[in-house]
């Protein structure tokens, strides 16, 4: 009796939240939580997470480093909603109070391999002089319920943001059964390079 093929497959994700670039702002956290579609299924690691504080770095590039860990397995049928890790990151405004300082999003890399992935963040803005002074006043800075919008493209036409700061993260990717489901993602076959040309940009 021949054994019965794989049903599903398997993206194993794992690396880091490495740093940030805020020049605005210091004592920063960040959020992080996977959105996918309704195929996938996480089956082992944590979909979502919070870092320490970090404060910036006393060299030239004042970067903030978390290098907060990242670690989930997914399975699923189809490709379809492939997972994407969305960020936000939140830091206390003068008074004190934590605001949200960025959020962000990306795709988890469709390849299996090692991978550095910089996301550049952005804020919700208000929409008159008045909600701004009032939100700055209140420190009720104006910011998503639901941080999952972001991976999300119903209603972002309509809201209206400011480009802030930046993120980087540290992918390592691997892929069980895809093959022999019918998928191929090998890096040989779409863009002709060999796994040992370093980490791709």
């Amino acid at each position: 009796m021949a054994a019965a093929g794989p049903s599903v497959f398997l993206l194993m994700v794992n690396g880091q939240v490495e740093s940030a670039e805020f020049p605005e702002y210091d004592d920063l956290y960040c959020k992080y939580c996977f959105v996918y579609g309704q195929d996938w299924a996480p089956t082992a690691g944590l979909e979502e997470g919070i870092s320490q504080i970090a404060s910036k770095s006393q060299d030239v590039r004042r970067a903030l480093v978390w290098n907060f860990p990242i670690d989930v397995t997914f399975k699923s049928t189809n490709p379809y909603g492939w997972p994407q890790i969305v960020l936000s990151v939140y830091g206390p405004d003068v008074f004190g109070n934590d605001v949200v300082r960025g959020y962000g999003a990306v795709h988890v890399p469709f390849s299996p391999g090692r991978y550095r992935r910089t996301i550049p963040m952005f804020v919700p803005e208000s929409t008159s002089t008045l909600q701004k002074f009032t939100s700055w006043f209140m420190g009720r800075r104006p910011e998503y319920t639901d941080p999952k919008v972001v991976a999300q493209g119903e209603g972002r036409e309509v809201t209206r943001v400011r480009s802030q700061g930046f993120v980087t993260l540290l992918f390592n990717v691997v892929t069980k059964d895809m093959r022999k489901l019918g998928y191929d993602t090998g890096p040989q076959s779409i863009l002709g390079l060999s796994p040992a040309q370093g980490i791709p940009p």
